[in-house]
């Protein structure tokens, strides 16, 4: 390794020759210093201090910043706090969900029938279609979103997934929101652990493949978190923010920026909005209220109160929805 780490829009030289040549650009292109894919991700979704940057596609990356000369505690189970790893003069605050979309593919591929559709896709636009017609807590399902372990804020890769509430009566599409729904559920345990720790969320900014096709998914994390949900006018942020620093390495003289900071207000931008439906949210609240009671009975060894009203509890909701149909 190499002694000297240099943040990301350090001016590492310029093109070579023989890649200038061979892409058609000048050898004066300025070629900035690397970073992750996740980090630079946040930076193109146009990052800022109080914005949680969702990066959703297979699996979740949920990334912050706050300024390095302001007091910031330990985070419990937050494994990815370092000075300046996504920008320079920032903490970034790295969490995240390690199984998400991957989820969605495998029960798609191992567990829906072929009467949904023949190909991937088909399916899941079947599935979206029919899932959109439920409402929050019809199914009487509850899942953890454990399938591919837990990596905050419990971070241990043992624990797996879990769905409860299925009967004789139970549909595939039920199934696919009560997937979805537990992704939203570990997505709001995430906020509520650093809004915990005193780390304000002013704001939450979703980029990535899930973000731009599922809109069902964005609906359901709005519902969930009671937040708007605002979606990257980029669909291909960790280029873009590749591009701001690259950027910014190259300076206002040869067409760039002077910092990041005028880079990203230049650059990048949020489209559409979902907002949270004040009706769904409150069944969340109730069915959010359940998944941590499952989250902490099988997740932690410290938690000591029982799961009796569970099942009990995700009936009693599923009846009051049906009733106001």
């Amino acid at each position: 390794l190499y002694q000297k780490a240099y943040s990301a829009e350090t001016l590492a030289g310029t093109l070579s020759p023989g890649w200038a040549k061979k892409l058609g650009l000048s050898e004066k292109v300025a070629i900035a210093v690397g970073a992750f894919d996740a980090h630079m991700g946040a930076v193109g979704a146009g990052i800022s201090t109080g914005s949680l940057v969702k990066i959703v596609g297979t699996s979740t990356c949920d990334i912050m910043i706050h300024p390095h000369q302001e007091t910031l505690k330990d985070i419990p189970g937050v494994c990815g706090i370092v000075n300046g790893s996504v920008m320079n003069g920032y903490y970034g605050i790295e969490a995240g969900q390690s199984g998400v979309g991957d989820i969605f593919l495998w029960f798609i591929n191992r567990l829906v029938p072929d009467s949904y559709g023949k190909t991937q896709d088909e399916k899941f636009r079947t599935l979206e279609k029919a899932a959109k017609k439920l409402k929050a807590g019809e199914s009487g399902l509850l899942a953890l979103d454990w399938n591919n372990g837990n990596r905050t804020i419990l971070v241990d890769v043992r624990l797996t997934g879990l769905l409860l509430g299925q009967t004789l009566h139970t549909s595939p599409e039920e199934i696919y929101r009560a997937l979805i729904e537990a992704t939203g559920f570990g997505a709001l345990v995430i906020i509520d652990r650093i809004e915990e720790y005193g780390v304000k969320v002013r704001e939450v900014v979703n980029c990535g493949g899930l973000a731009v096709k599922n809109s069902l998914m964005m609906q359901i994390y709005a519902d969930i978190t009671g937040r708007p949900m605002k979606i990257s006018r980029s669909e291909q942020t960790p280029a873009l923010g590749a591009g701001i620093f690259a950027a910014v390495a190259a300076g206002k003289k040869s067409g760039g920026y002077e910092s990041i900071d005028d880079a990203k207000k230049a650059m990048t931008g949020t489209g559409k909005v979902y907002e949270p439906q004040k009706e769904n949210h409150e069944a969340y609240k109730k069915l959010y209220k359940l998944y941590c009671q499952l989250h902490d009975g099988f997740g932690t060894k410290h938690w000591s109160g029982g799961m009796f009203n569970v099942m009990k509890d995700l009936l009693e909701l599923r009846d009051e929805v049906l009733k106001s149909k």
